[in-house]
């Protein structure tokens, strides 16, 4: 794991006088599962919408590198030609437009008309709730089984790099666990991935690495595992 899909350096973003990221540092190497953690308000959406240039509004500052070429003033709706997808937090599916639908908006960058049906198929027998609903307009769906959908539907672009942001936000335990298991199936197909996510436990038991960001800053960064034990983690985001 030594090639550098995403490398983030003195990355610096402002909103006039309240600075939100002061000056990180961060790496996510070829088929790393790599997750960044932390309290509410600590950066790390800032972050992510930095690396897709989805920033409404804020000074950005440092560099941000996707497979070696810098992504500044790149358009973000050309990211998805890069294979870079992300599945933000809210979900963001089209409400008035069917499963099916938006799992071919997915897939709107590839013309492999066998290969986009065997992954509509893959992703309806992982997530069989969509295939029963799969007529259904995404805005009835509930929170869990959108965020099944928004997960299909980014990984439809086959990414090289796929961002996911807080993922078991507001869900059921039970459905948890489920998007988690997913996130490590996905990352054992070779799928690179940075998870930003507020369950701490559950985002470094997943993890290969992971970095701790505390008011806009990196704290602590190392192995997942290494984390897991780490006091300071385990007193501040582990309730241990």
């Amino acid at each position: 794991m030594t090639d550098s899909v995403l490398k983030i350096s003195g990355l610096k973003v402002a909103y006039g006088g309240i600075k939100a990221v002061k000056g990180i540092d961060l790496e996510v190497n070829q088929g790393e599962l790599v997750t960044l953690i932390g309290a509410n308000g600590a950066g790390k959406t800032t972050t992510l919408k930095a690396i897709t240039g989805t920033l409404p509004s804020g000074k950005v500052e440092g560099d941000i590198a996707y497979l070696g070429k810098s992504l500044t003033g790149i358009t973000p709706f050309k990211l998805i030609h890069q294979r870079l997808a992300m599945v933000p937090e809210g979900r963001g599916v089209f409400t008035r437009m069917s499963i099916h639908e938006n799992l071919m908006m997915g897939a709107f960058i590839r013309e492999d008309k066998a290969g986009i049906e065997a992954d509509i198929e893959k992703w309806f027998s992982v997530f069989p709730r969509l295939k029963e609903r799969s007529a259904q307009l995404a805005g009835t769906l509930s929170g869990g089984e959108q965020q099944m959908l928004a997960m299909a539907r980014a990984l439809m672009s086959h990414p090289k790099l796929l961002l996911l942001d807080e993922p078991s936000m507001g869900l059921s335990p039970i459905m948890v666990e489920k998007i988690f298991e997913v996130i490590r199936n996905v990352s054992k197909e070779g799928v690179t991935i940075l998870l930003v996510e507020q369950n701490a436990k559950l985002a470094l038991q997943a993890a290969h690495r992971g970095y701790v960001m505390d008011s806009g800053l990196i704290t602590i960064s190392g192995e997942a595992k290494a984390l897991l034990n780490d006091p300071k983690v385990q007193a501040a985001y582990l309730g241990e």
